[in-house]
């Protein structure tokens, strides 16, 4: 496999190039071996150094710390691409490079030199542990704290749902520097936390999907790291930070939506033209292209929506609505035309010989993964409202 490692950020005939490797290795090496690993909830370990040469951990990363450097919209095509075969695997890089992200936008030179190039090889991998038990949507409510001892924190409490958490070996973490802080969010700091002593997985979490990438508990005893690990120079910021990756997280979950809803189009118009009913194939039934029609149209309109958010991205716009927009549309989009098409693949749809029956268990993470699509329907309103005020 050729590599795609350059010391300048993409122009558009490397983009392209790199949009056919994908392709490529979608078809050579994915395909063939997605059931296997999802049916057996495996870790992907060869795929994953794949992903490195491709320079899939280095993507969004800037090109002056070996990164690829590309925009927000090369990006989307390629979770769109990948997702729409196995959308898994897109969350062992998608996860990480929002913590790459929370370390090239609000971290300080010496952390940028001292990270981001290790993040861009895939030698340091991770992801966001943000997360606790009572504590998802509303991040204000972590408990999760960290004391200034000399010149080191000392850090106690527990996360939950982290990807990459038992494969990875460092996350960007989200404690609370001073608890009784108001209003809440003023007391939140973000740490980049290496595995170490004090650091262990406490469990592996199940899932009725996004099978094969590892989803953990992660517990944090009397864990000590020196206090340049403090993501910026000053505590308090951390919620910010945080968040501050949103909307490219939320561009990044509806490129998961699109490639799902591109995906479960392709296998329904596949299998429609060859099986039969009644002496003809079931896409010459009327029924069957009422579905079919409205499967095609979802997928383009989501499609066109994530574009739009990461084109608005990329010109450096605000676009919460816009990103919202789009997380909402994909992964509802997502979620339908899995059911169509297992509708239209009827009971070989429910068997797991056939594709369709992973995209359906996909399909639901979308819905959830970076903010509910009742907190994105909130977002738009008020983004609507803010936008068009009455004269």
């Amino acid at each position: 496999m050729n590599a795609v490692t350059k010391p300048h950020a993409l122009d558009e005939g490397d983009a392209a190039q790199l949009m056919l490797a994908i392709d490529r290795w979608v078809e050579r090496e994915v395909k063939p071996i997605v059931k296997d690993y999802d049916h057996a909830d495996r870790y992907p370990t060869d795929i994953v150094e794949q992903m490195k040469a491709l320079g899939l951990f280095g993507a969004t990363i800037g090109a002056e710390y070996g990164g690829l450097g590309l925009p927000a919209r090369t990006y989307a095509e390629i979770v769109m691409r990948i997702s729409s075969v196995w959308m898994a695997i897109t969350g062992i890089f998608n996860s990480h490079l929002m913590l790459a992200l929370a370390i090239e936008k609000f971290g300080t030179p010496a952390q940028k030199r001292a990270w981001l190039p290790r993040l861009a090889t895939g030698e340091v991998r991770g992801g966001l542990a943000l997360t606790e038990a009572d504590a998802g949507t509303d991040l204000q409510g972590i408990r999760m704290t960290a004391r200034r001892d000399g010149d080191h924190y000392v850090i106690n409490g527990a996360k939950t749902w982290i990807s990459n958490g038992i494969e990875g070996n460092c996350v960007a973490l989200l404690v609370k520097t001073d608890p009784h802080a108001q209003p809440r969010h003023q007391g939140m700091s973000l740490f980049i936390a290496p595995k170490q002593d004090g650091f262990r997985v406490g469990r592996k979490l199940e899932k009725l999907g996004y099978k094969s990438i590892d989803s953990a508990e992660l517990i944090f005893e009397d864990y000590r790291i020196p206090a340049d690990h403090l993501i910026g120079e000053v505590e308090g910021q951390g919620f910010y930070q945080a968040t501050g990756g949103l909307e490219l997280g939320r561009i990044n979950v509806a490129s998961r939506g699109v490639g799902i809803a591109e995906g479960a189009l392709r296998l329904a118009t596949e299998y429609a033209q060859i099986r039969k009913t009644f002496g003809k194939p079931i896409c010459e039934h009327q029924a069957i292209q009422l579905k079919l029609g409205e499967m095609a149209t979802r997928a383009r309109a989501a499609r066109l929506l994530t574009l739009d958010a990461a084109d608005t991205f990329d010109r450096g716009e605000r676009c919460d609505m816009e990103a919202g927009m789009a997380k909402y549309f994909a992964s509802e989009a997502a979620l339908e035309n899995s059911i169509e098409s297992m509708r239209i693949h009827g009971a070989y749809g429910y068997s797991k010989e056939f594709d369709i029956e992973r995209l359906y268990r996909d399909a639901p993470l979308t819905c959830i993964g970076e903010g509910t699509n009742e907190m994105q329907r909130i977002i738009i309103a008020k983004q609507l409202i803010k936008r068009n005020p009455v004269a």
